[in-house]
């Protein structure tokens, strides 16, 4: 049996479409110029908004695949039983009345843990955007404060059930955190059946700011007195990761503060643990140059 000739490729149509050096270097400059107008955008209007209302919100900030990756390292660390009950600043209380206060189940991390990559990159990309609002021009109240440092990631889950957080104020003694900054991981959440809003009672609009838990949803806000919130009852697993911004100055007081209460003699009064509630979860900011243009390529929208 004769085997018929196996027809020539023809080479020629893989070789369609050129790449010209000088046109590769033109795409590339065009969009890292693209994403930089994007992120610049996304600061400017961060930055707006918390000059007028003292809060921000930020939709669809890393996209649907980043996210459920993010979820799913949260998922393994809540599976391997990392999470502790969340505690209160005055442990003096019994542990039914924390539980009256706040009912989630927390853990710090870093990001730079095993099998928190993704988390960790999360935090680089919030960290990106605060470096970088906190250093533009005509940045407003953002202006104020010199930024340095920040928490560990404080990863939050509310195990439904109505478990939630009563009104509170995250910094109320001036211990240095100045921003607030909360991303959630809660796929089709519905908050009519759901509940699980953070209401926010903005002290400069005189008004209230329902926050739904949405998924890939970035929200800052200032965490002293000017936003005192509380976690509604959740009536599903709600997920949340948050990090705390420090200002260098009003930091350094409270660190000083403490010194002085500790070298007195007496034991301090409850409200004073306040001053140093979150020293051991300090950390220095590093370079996000580098994020930049991974952050603005992600960016789908922002919702103010």
């Amino acid at each position: 049996m004769i085997t018929p000739p196996t027809p020539l490729l023809d080479y020629n149509k893989f070789f369609k479409y050129s790449a010209q050096p000088s046109n590769a270097e033109q795409y590339l400059r065009d969009y890292i110029e693209i994403c930089e107008r994007r992120y610049e955008e996304l600061c400017r209007n961060i930055i707006n908004d918390m000059n007028q209302y003292g809060l921000s919100v930020v939709d669809d900030f890393l996209g649907m695949e980043k996210g459920l990756q993010i979820l799913n390292e949260v998922h393994r660390m809540y599976a391997a039983g990392v999470f502790k009950d969340g505690q209160l600043v005055n442990n003096m209380k019994s542990e039914q009345d924390q539980r009256t206060i706040r009912g989630d189940k927390i853990t710090w991390v870093k990001g730079i843990e095993q099998g928190c990559s993704n988390v960790g990159y999360l935090i680089n990309q919030i960290d990106a955007v605060i470096c970088r609002a906190n250093t533009m021009k005509d940045n407003g109240k953002l202006g104020d404060y010199i930024i340095r440092e920040r928490t560990k990631a404080m990863v939050a889950c509310y195990p439904g059930s109505g478990s939630h957080y009563v009104m509170h104020i995250d910094n109320p003694n001036k211990d240095g955190r100045v921003i607030t900054a909360i991303y959630y991981l809660n796929v089709n959440w519905d908050t009519k059946r759901s509940g699980g809003v953070l209401r926010i009672f903005p002290e400069q609009t005189k008004s209230v700011a329902d926050i739904e838990p949405k998924f890939d949803r970035l929200i800052f806000f200032w965490s002293d007195k000017r936003n005192p919130h509380e976690v509604q009852p959740a009536h599903r697993t709600r997920y949340a990761i948050t990090v705390w911004y420090f200002d260098a100055n009003e930091r350094e007081a409270a660190l000083n503060r403490c010194k002085n209460i500790n070298q007195a003699g007496p034991s301090p009064s409850p409200n004073s643990n306040n001053v140093n509630s979150h020293s051991d979860n300090s950390i220095l900011l590093q370079s996000t140059v580098n994020a930049n243009v991974t952050l603005a390529s992600n960016l789908q929208q922002t919702s103010t």
